[in-house]
């Protein structure tokens, strides 16, 4: 194909149109993810949960997406079964196994709807990051930085709405389910694979092994699990220093705001984020996937490692800076998918990001248990200053990718020379 004949396919007038479509059905899709971490404090009580069990109902979904995205990896799922109905067929299960939380009458069987939520998950975030990069090749850092800024948002609309309908569980757990069956019927009914479509291939055994032999996809990845050892964390327990720092700072004379406006104070330092990953993409097609990470990166690891000084201060302060952190921690995000797009043959896409995703939530699982004993060790002063050790190795992985990169500059990296299909 001509270079004017890509161009025109990468202008397809389609493809904004199909952006909108896939940033709507994740944000209702991936509302699934934190039902029941926004209404911990009411299984808290109706179970009498540790500080720990009740991180295990975030660190569940964790596991289940781990277990979900090894299997898809694994058996080729996100490269075999056509991504429109691998999305819809995952968020309708998702919505149902959720809804399964409302029946659990005891702790466990709370659990293994989380879990199953999780491995739902799987078929919900990965695939969406392959599915948007077939409309766009030109822009793909801004595309999917949109559609993870909207699967953010979707993250908080649990707090949302818990901080809008009270101490209430269920109202939580039906809007977060509903959403994700209009997000399954969105993508079901109004999705088709764009001009720069992957190619499919028959299932083997050897897709996974093809792609950890690719040294710049270990480096993205390397980058990738400094960041996801910040991210999960803070967004699953942010919430609880904010409402502890409050809490602190009424004890001493100060005052505070309502439990109302502290719920959408955390709502909005989660929600922030969508804008951050925005931001991120548009900046990252201008300077670079890698300078634009690096960046995002010292801040947010900054953010980790002061935070703590503000507890017990001003909240508006104390917000103020979870906000930008907020804002940083997941702008860098999408980027790491738009490197692995990149990094492997274009048959093999839908497996990197899958193994990329799970091999980062499973080191999400270590990094959101490590805050409560951190907590009751040193106080929350100190305890999110241990998350700055991602960020600071994730730099140093994605500045040894730049390196390798430059090495090989006479070298033609995935993704770039794709020779579009007929458009839809």
């Amino acid at each position: 194909m001509t270079l004017t004949g890509a161009t025109a396919l990468d202008a397809h007038p389609h493809r904004w149109p199909m952006l909108l479509l896939l940033a709507a059905a994740e944000l209702l899709g991936m509302c699934l993810w934190f039902a029941a971490s926004a209404v911990a404090p009411e299984l808290q009580r109706q179970w009498g949960l540790t500080a720990s069990q009740t991180g295990w109902l975030t660190a569940a979904v964790q596991a289940g997406f781990v277990a979900g995205t090894a299997t898809a990896a694994v058996l080729n799922l996100a490269d075999v079964i056509p991504s429109r109905w691998y999305f819809a067929g995952s968020a309708t299960l998702g919505a149902v196994v959720n809804a399964a939380l409302l029946a659990a009458p005891t702790y466990p069987l709370a659990l293994v709807s989380r879990f199953f939520t999780g491995f739902c998950l799987a078929g919900v975030y990965p695939p969406a990051m392959k599915m948007i990069a077939t409309w766009f090749s030109s822009d793909r850092g801004l595309a999917i930085g949109t559609v993870v800024g909207a699967l953010t948002v979707g993250k908080a609309v649990p707090y949302l709405a818990h901080a809008l309908a009270g101490s209430r569980v269920a109202p939580v757990v039906v809007v977060v389910s509903g959403g994700a069956l209009v997000a399954a019927l969105l993508v079901a009914a109004g999705y088709r694979d764009g001009p720069f479509a992957f190619a499919r291939r028959p299932f083997s055994w050897r897709l996974a092994g093809t792609v950890l032999g690719e040294r710049r996809w270990r480096l993205a990845t390397g980058g990738y699990l400094g960041h996801m050892w910040e991210l999960y964390s803070f967004w699953t327990w942010i919430t609880a220093f904010v409402v502890a720092s409050a809490a602190a700072r009424a004890r001493a004379g100060g005052a505070v705001p309502s439990a109302a406006v502290l719920g959408l104070l955390a709502f909005g330092a989660i929600a922030v984020g969508g804008l951050g990953c925005v931001w991120g993409g548009w900046v990252a097609d201008r300077i670079g996937h890698e300078r634009l990470v690096i960046r995002a990166m010292a801040v947010s690891g900054s953010c980790a490692a002061v935070i703590g000084g503000f507890f017990a201060s001003s909240v508006w302060v104390m917000v103020a800076v979870a906000w930008v952190w907020g804002f940083f921690v997941i702008a860098d995000s999408a980027q790491f998918s738009t490197m692995v797009t990149r990094s492997v043959p274009p048959h093999a896409v839908g497996t990197a990001l899958t193994l990329q995703t799970s091999l980062g939530f499973l080191l999400t699982m270590a990094s959101i248990q490590l805050v409560p004993p951190l907590v009751a060790l040193v106080g929350w002063r100190w305890a999110f200053a241990a998350l700055a050790i991602g960020p600071g190795l994730g730099i140093a992985s994605i500045r040894r990718l730049q390196a390798v990169k430059a090495e090989g500059a006479g070298e033609r990296p995935y993704g770039t020379t794709k020779i579009p299909t007929s458009p839809p």
